[in-house]
């Protein structure tokens, strides 16, 4: 944890390798192997302007209380970002469906939120806050690209962005970079292994990843993660003043 410290505080980011998260999390094989049959769940994202096929998601809003590790769950609502931030989709309020009740349920859910919680306040000194949490499936085919990250090079428009690998099948790319505003390549990495988790401070840096296209067209091709955004919580806010 001390590493993930240092890199957020220092440059913006971080890289969690899976062992890290598996010990952080005190996960094996069988509790991922399980989580990622929640992605099987996801349902058709319709609101691409790009008009592809090729993202399923579902969305939840909570509340972290880092001090204590409790999250509270907020009443669904659509997903709003302003079109400055993503150009390609937002402007728009999306309706997702919610998260399923195995998908809260699952205790591996709780222990990835709970621990980054634990990070990110080391680092701003809060203990209350808004957290996002995206399921997010890119499947790809002989038809169809899959892009992770259709508007390029982008920001989320949150305080910190993480990406958590859940499952890889049947493809190539989804390399993931990390920018500064000036436009230089600081980091880049291939999640691979479920539980490799990339964290970033969306403040200051911008981040893309490659588009996906299948080893074997007649197999079935995704890519699997959690996106979980964080930003102080109006406690928090009062909490620094």
């Amino acid at each position: 944890m001390t590493a993930a410290v240092d890199g957020l505080s220092g440059w913006g980011g971080h890289l969690l390798t899976a062992p890290e998260v598996r010990r952080m999390t005190g996960t094996g094989p069988e509790d991922w192997e399980r989580f990622a049959r929640h992605w099987d769940d996801l349902t058709l994202d319709t609101f691409m302007k790009d008009g592809g096929t090729y993202r399923y998601r579902r969305y939840g809003h909570f509340h972290l209380d880092a001090g204590n590790g409790r999250l509270t769950g907020q009443p669904h609502a659509p997903y709003y970002q302003d079109s400055a931030v993503n150009p390609l989709n937002g402007g728009v309020r999306r309706h997702f469906d919610p998260l399923t009740e195995a998908f809260l349920a699952d205790p591996l859910t709780f222990a990835v939120v709970r621990r980054l919680g634990d990070v990110f306040s080391r680092v701003e000194g809060v203990r209350h806050w808004d957290v996002k949490l995206h399921p997010f499936r890119i499947v790809t085919s002989r038809d169809q690209l899959g892009r992770p990250a259709p508007q390029g090079r982008h920001r989320d428009g949150s305080t910190y962005v993480t990406s958590l690998l859940v499952s890889r099948a049947n493809i190539t790319g989804g390399e993931s970079s990390l920018y500064d505003d000036d436009g230089t390549r600081l980091f880049a990495t291939t999640l691979g292994e479920p539980g490799d988790q990339l964290l970033v401070d969306d403040r200051r840096l911008l981040h893309d990843v490659t588009p996906l296209t299948p080893v074997d067209p007649d197999r079935p091709s995704h890519r699997d993660v959690l996106i979980v955004d964080f930003d102080p919580a109006p406690a928090a806010v009062e909490e620094q003043r």
